[in-house]
């Protein structure tokens, strides 16, 4: 009964944004003239029988989706309402901000004091790491390159607060680096200033890894990772926020600018997934090529984790296929159980490039130019920012939220972005489990540790019927 209930729906919905577009369409070419009050009506229907169809769904990605249609509609047709509504987008401004010290602070020292066996790792490890800083700042790069070409957010001119910074900050050499040092971590986390939080929150990793006492030690480590835990629940609360914020932001951004924005916003998904298909040919396959890796066998291995990230936009979810396949493949357990987990809070190539792609959207769509030497100094941040809270729902708005504020973008266009973060969410994410995948083998491989599977159908047959299959969770 239920399932006949929501095919009913989805039908009536297609029906009535049919309707809606044909109606627009004839009276935008001049086949029909149709009163303006019939458009209006004919798209309120639409978007009534599309919320009716989120109901049913039940979705909060689906909210947020709906919650932009809807946005564009109110400030379209009542702009001096719109307008006031951006208090609710302010609203979830504040409580995205509050997190983000604290979540900072415990992802990052407990995803690097956890793997106390660095030492013992050794070169594989140090390995590890230079190919994961090298990768994802190729990726940052790409994103620049990708976003300075194409121009996705000029023209919007969305408007931006007075009380936010209206430019990003020009400091000299010696100033960058000595604002990336905190004199007071209190006053770095009450200002905002998350690049002081992170360079803390790595000292004092460190030291905890220099603790020898393992009694001492495990107090402080369960206590980051039980705060990274609980942080990472407080944001799932104000997640379930995100659609009144989109709707704000949206509302008031359309009855500000016009309806022209949503044109950016759909430039700005293409730009990104040619930069994600730039970075995968042109980055990873040659990497793939380098170590001499059997390609189609690595893509056969690749293929059901990568799907599934694709499919889900969660790379936990991908996580325990992924191991299992990269094993198959012939990567030690040892490499893989090291490198994968690891590669999660530091290889994370695809968001790293949607990171400084949407960076430089939002300072175009504020109608700010940033110099070379300013979008150096964001890739700096970004490096930086960028680490320790992949297991967070979207991670990448509290990062970009995070880097506005330390150099000095507005975050107002960043919530419009949330409106598409599910259709960027599923192609970076991909990429992500694809480059750390590769990041395994490539390792291997660099290790002389990769083993050579017979290539018969029936050992990879049974390989595959060997492991048991993991149902995915979501992130």
């Amino acid at each position: 009964m239920y399932q006949r209930m929501r095919r009913t729906a989805a039908l009536a919905v297609l029906v009535l944004i049919v309707v809606a577009m044909l109606a627009a369409g004839s009276d935008a070419i001049g086949l029909v003239h149709i009163p303006r009050e019939v458009l209006t009506s004919t798209r309120w229907l639409a978007l009534a029988g599309i919320v009716l169809g989120a109901t049913l769904a039940r979705s909060l990605i689906t909210w947020i989706f709906v919650s932009m249609l809807v946005g564009a509609e109110v400030g379209h047709d009542f702009p001096r309402v719109a307008v006031e509504l951006r208090l609710l987008a302010q609203i979830f401004l504040r409580l995205i901000e509050v997190i983000i010290a604290p979540l900072v602070f415990s992802t990052l020292v407990g995803g690097i004091a956890a793997h106390s066996d660095l030492k013992k790792v050794g070169r594989v490890g140090i390995k590890a790491i230079l190919y994961f800083e090298l990768v994802t700042t190729v990726a940052l790069f790409i994103g620049l390159a990708a976003i300075n070409l194409s121009q996705a957010g000029a023209g919007a001119q969305i408007p931006v607060n007075s009380a936010e910074p209206g430019r990003v900050q020009r400091l000299s050499a010696s100033e960058a680096v000595l604002n990336a040092f905190p004199e007071n971590i209190a006053k770095s986390v009450a200002e905002n200033h998350v690049l002081q939080v992170v360079v803390f929150s790595l000292l004092f990793a460190i030291a905890l890894l220099m603790v020898k006492q393992e009694e001492k030690r495990r107090p402080m480590l369960a206590f980051v990772e039980s705060l990274a835990q609980v942080m990472f629940k407080f944001t799932d609360i104000i997640m379930g926020f995100a659609p009144f914020g989109v709707f704000g932001a949206i509302a008031y951004t359309v009855a500000s600018s016009g309806i022209g924005v949503l044109g950016n916003l759909a430039k700005l998904l293409l730009t990104l997934y040619l930069a994600l298909a730039v970075f995968l040919f042109l980055v990873l396959l040659p990497i793939a090529v380098w170590a001499k890796l059997p390609l189609r066998r690595f893509v056969r291995a690749i293929a059901e984790p990568a799907s599934i990230a694709f499919g889900t936009a969660s790379s936990e979810a991908a996580l325990p296929r992924a191991m299992e396949r990269m094993e198959e493949f012939g990567v030690p357990r040892p490499i893989v159980a090291f490198v994968m987990p690891t590669g999660y809070s530091f290889n994370l190539d695809g968001s790293t490039l949607y990171l400084s792609l949407a960076a430089i959207f939002v300072a175009q769509a504020s109608g700010l130019h940033l110099g070379f030497g300013a979008q150096l100094y964001l890739v700096l941040v970004l490096m930086l920012t960028s680490k320790g809270v992949a297991g967070v729902s979207r991670a990448a708005i509290v990062v970009l939220l995070a880097t506005a504020t330390t150099v000095g973008l507005p975050t107002g266009p960043i919530f419009l972005l949330l409106g598409i973060d599910q259709f960027m969410d599923m192609g970076r994410t991909a990429v992500n489990v694809i480059g750390n995948c590769l990041a395994t083998a490539v390792i291997a491989q660099w290790e002389g540790q990769l083993k050579e599977i017979p290539r018969t159908p029936a050992v990879l047959a049974g390989s595959r019927s060997a492991v048991p299959r993991t149902t995915p969770g979501s992130r």
